[in-house]
């Protein structure tokens, strides 16, 4: 008896190709449905019955799309996801975008292929991947950043708020240089985080220089570079906001090599209380971040979109708190 992938190998196609063309997704070529349709009434193919029909049905499975899976912020989320899916006898598949909008389009078109229940991601930035969620009625929720454009269920954390409050807590501690590492421009998290960096310097009558401002991608070696460029300048920062833990790996490693003391040279707050965070000396100041509330949330929100999809979009922000430890503080 024939097989899918002796169809595969007739048609010169992939064995999912096949599935695909045979159960009429709309996303094949209609010259490849064509040939697959040949090869298997050559071959004498009969497709699986039941399988076919279970395949078509939706799987018990959401799939979590993460902009880094090496980050600990996102790793929370995903465990909080994972436990409230677990408890209704959901599985969760994760996928790890890089921030790479194609990347994150292509895992967007295997959870529709594959008809998994629901998607949470944390969106690259741009939405025409997410349109064809809600073109094929697949439930999706956004967390960490909402989705413009597109209404959905969005989990988000008020770092505006928490970037004004660590930089009002630098200048209590009488920095007077206070500058900023943050994220990719338009990328929302980046673009608050700064924001909320800049009020507090307005509301303390601090100035903003662009000079003690940069952007990088949210990695350790974007991070690593932009401090030591700030570090190096004539006039340079004396203490620094970080908009993220892997970018505050990359900012210690610059101090390092630089011979700069952290809390005694130049004060420090990152975003996300990472597990290394308290062992560093001196204990680096974060503003902590609810990453596993936030992963428990959208999972909860994602299965009520399952259940109903009529339901009226909700937006649910949460607060992060600022943990003072000794790399702000003057020594």
């Amino acid at each position: 008896m024939a097989t899918i992938s002796d169809v595969a190998a007739r048609a010169g196609v992939s064995t999912a190709t096949v599935s695909r063309a045979l159960n009429g997704k709309s996303t094949v070529d209609r010259d490849l449905v064509a040939r697959v349709r040949k090869a298997a009434e050559e071959l004498g193919y009969q497709p699986n019955g039941p399988a076919r029909n279970l395949r078509r049905q939706e799987a018990a499975v959401v799939a979590l799309i993460i902009s880094d899976v090496e980050n600990p912020f996102f790793t929370a989320i995903a465990r909080g996801v994972e436990d409230v899916a677990h408890e209704v006898g959901y599985s969760v598949v994760l996928c790890n975008s890089d921030e790479n909008a194609e990347k994150e389009n292509r895992y967007i078109d295997i959870a529709i292929q594959e008809r998994v229940a629901g998607v949470i991601l944390s969106p690259s930035g741009t939405t025409s991947s997410v349109a064809k969620l809600a073109s094929r009625g697949t439930a999706y929720v956004a967390v960490d950043r909402p989705l413009p454009g597109q209404d959905s269920d969005v989990v988000l954390v008020d770092t505006r708020l928490a970037a004004k409050q660590a930089t009002t807590h630098l200048v209590a501690q009488g920095y007077d240089r206070i500058g900023c590492i943050t994220g990719p421009a338009g990328v929302r998290t980046a673009d608050d985080r700064l924001a909320g960096y800049r009020e507090a310097l307005k509301a303390a009558k601090h100035r903003s220089s662009p000079r003690l401002v940069r952007r990088t991608e949210y990695k350790a070696a974007g991070a690593r570079r932009a401090a030591q460029e700030l570090l190096r300048q004539p006039e340079p920062p004396d203490a620094l906001l970080i908009a993220n833990s892997a970018m505050a790996v990359g900012v210690l490693q610059a101090l390092q090599e630089l011979k700069i003391r952290p809390g005694r040279d130049v004060g420090l707050v990152a975003f996300d209380d990472a597990p290394w965070a308290e062992l560093v000396d001196p204990p680096l100041s974060v503003v902590a971040q609810p990453a596993y509330e936030i992963g428990t949330v959208a999972a909860r929100l994602l299965l009520a979109r399952i259940a109903d999809s009529t339901r009226a979009p909700t937006t649910t922000t949460l607060g992060a708190r600022l943990l003072e430890r000794g790399s702000s503080h003057r020594k």
